[in-house]
C-alpha cells in the first residue's frame, strides 16, 4: 500500500512538472518564416538556438521562464525562439553564428546580449533596451530611485550640446550594458560639485565621477571602462568583457571554502585598497576576487599557487606575479605604483613566441584531459597493464 501510495505521489509530481513546464512554454513563441515580415510590430526579445547545441539545452528551461515573467509583469516585450538551422538564412541576416545568439529586436535595430544566462539578467536586459535610450530624470526623489535601484548608471546634465550628441551616440552603442539618464542641475544631489556644464558623470560604488575629455578622452571609450563596479566577484566571462576596457585586473586568487587567515586576508587587502584608493586607481585599474586558479592557470600558462595575488592585463594577455610579501593595502598599494612606473616586469603577452607556446600548452591540455578520461575510464573496462601504460602517459 505504501508503495503504491509513494508511485502515485511521484506520478502527479511527474505531471505537475510537465503541465508546469508546458505553462511555461506558453509564452515564448516558435517563430518562423513569417516573423520577417512582422516582427517590426513588436519588440522581440528572441532565442537563436540550434536543437543539437547542448548550451541551448540549458538555456531552454531559463528561457521558458525568462516568457512567463515578462508575460507576468506586463512587458512590452514579447519573447520567442528560432531554429536558426531551419530559418538560416534568417539567422544570418540578423547577425547570427553562434548557438545560442540572444538579441533584442527593436524597430531596425538589433541589440546583441552578452551577459551571464540567467533569468534575471536576461531580463534586466529586455527592460533596459526596450525602454528609452536616454531616460530622463525629472526631481530629486526619482534620482534617488534610480541610485537605489542601479549599482551603477550615467548621467547627462545641462540642455543641448555636443557633449549631448556624443553621449546619445555612445548610448545607442552602450545600451547593452549599462542605463542612461538625463538631468537638470537642480535635480542633481547636493553632495555632487560640477566644475562646468554640461557635464556627463557615472554613479557607483557609492560615490560618483565626472567625465573630463582632457584626461579621459573619448566618451564612448571612458563610459566602456567605467560601466563596472571598482570591486567584481571575477569569473572567466567577467575577465574577457573587462578586455575591452583596458584596465589592468588585481585578483586575490582565492579558495572561498578555506577559511584560513591568509585567504581572507588577500581578499580584504584588494577590497582595501579598490575603496580606499579608487580616486586615485580607478582610471587605470579592476580589482576583484576570483574563487580558485582552474581559469587563471590557463591564462598564465602555469600553475598558480593559491592564495595569492595576480594582476592581468586582459587586453594584451601580460601578467604581473607578486615581488613582494603583501601584508598589509600599503604593499599593495607600492605594488601597484611599481606596476605604473614600469619596475615590475611583465611576463606573458601575445608576442609570436607566446602565440606558439599557448598553441603548444592548448593542445597539450587537450591530450592530457582526454587521456585522463581514458585513464579514468579503464578502471573498470581495462586490463592492469593497459591502465599502466595509459598511467605512465597521463
Amino acid at each position: 500500500m505504501a508503495a503504491r501510495r509513494r508511485g502515485a505521489a511521484l506520478g502527479l509530481c511527474a505531471t505537475v512538472c510537465l503541465l508546469d513546464m508546458a505553462f511555461c512554454k506558453g509564452f515564448v513563441e516558435d517563430l518562423d518564416e513569417s516573423f520577417k515580415e512582422n516582427r517590426k510590430d513588436d519588440i522581440w526579445l528572441v532565442d537563436f538556438y540550434a536543437p543539437w547545441c547542448g548550451h541551448c539545452k540549458k538555456l531552454e528551461p531559463i528561457w521558458n521562464e525568462v516568457g512567463l515573467e515578462m508575460k507576468s509583469v506586463g512587458s512590452p516585450v514579447k519573447v520567442g525562439k528560432m531554429d536558426a538551422t531551419s530559418y538560416s538564412s534568417i539567422a544570418s541576416e540578423f547577425g547570427v553564428r553562434g548557438y545560442p545568439t540572444i538579441k533584442l529586436l527593436k524597430g531596425d535595430l538589433a541589440y546583441n546580449y552578452r551577459g551571464p544566462r540567467t533569468k534575471d539578467d536576461i531580463i534586466e536586459f529586455a527592460h533596459r533596451v526596450s525602454g528609452a535610450l536616454i531616460r530622463p530624470l525629472p526631481s530629486q526623489q526619482m534620482f534617488e530611485h534610480v541610485r537605489k535601484r542601479h549599482r551603477v548608471f550615467f548621467v547627462y546634465i545641462g540642455g543641448e550640446s555636443p557633449l549631448k550628441e556624443k553621449y546619445i551616440d555612445a548610448a545607442s552603442e552602450l545600451i547593452v550594458y549599462t542605463y542612461f539618464y538625463s538631468a537638470s542641475e537642480e535635480v542633481v544631489p547636493e553632495y555632487v560639485t560640477l566644475k562646468e556644464m554640461p557635464a556627463v558623470l557615472v554613479f557607483k560604488d557609492e560615490t560618483y565621477f565626472v567625465y573630463d575629455e582632457y584626461e579621459d578622452g573619448d566618451l564612448s571609450s571612458w563610459i566602456n571602462r567605467e560601466r563596472f563596479q571598482n570591486y567584481l566577484t571575477m569569473d572567466g566571462f567577467l575577465l574577457y568583457e573587462l578586455g575591452d576596457t583596458g584596465k589592468l585586473v588585481a585578483i586575490a586568487v582565492i579558495d572561498e571554502k578555506n577559511t584560513s587567515a591568509e585567504h581572507t586576508r588577500l581578499k580584504s587587502i584588494i577590497q582595501e585598497v579598490a575603496r580606499d584608493y579608487r580616486d586615485q586607481f580607478h582610471r587605470d585599474f579592476q580589482f576583484g576576487h576570483m574563487d580558485g586558479n582552474d581559469y587563471i592557470n590557463t591564462l598564465l600558462m602555469d600553475e598558480l599557487k593559491v592564495p595569492t595575488v595576480v594582476v592581468l592585463n586582459t587586453s594584451n594577455q601580460q601578467y604581473f606575479l607578486l615581488d613582494r610579501q603583501i601584508n598589509n593595502a600599503e604593499d599593495m598599494v607600492q605594488f601597484i605604483n611599481n606596476i605604473l612606473d614600469g619596475t615590475v616586469d611583465a611576463q606573458g603577452g601575445d608576442s609570436i613566441l607566446q602565440r606558439l607556446k599557448r598553441m603548444v600548452f592548448d593542445a597539450k591540455s587537450t591530450i592530457v584531459d582526454r587521456c585522463c578520461k581514458t585513464c579514468s575510464k579503464s578502471k573498470t573496462d581495462q586490463s592492469e597493464e593497459f591502465q599502466y601504460d595509459l598511467a605512465k602517459i597521463c
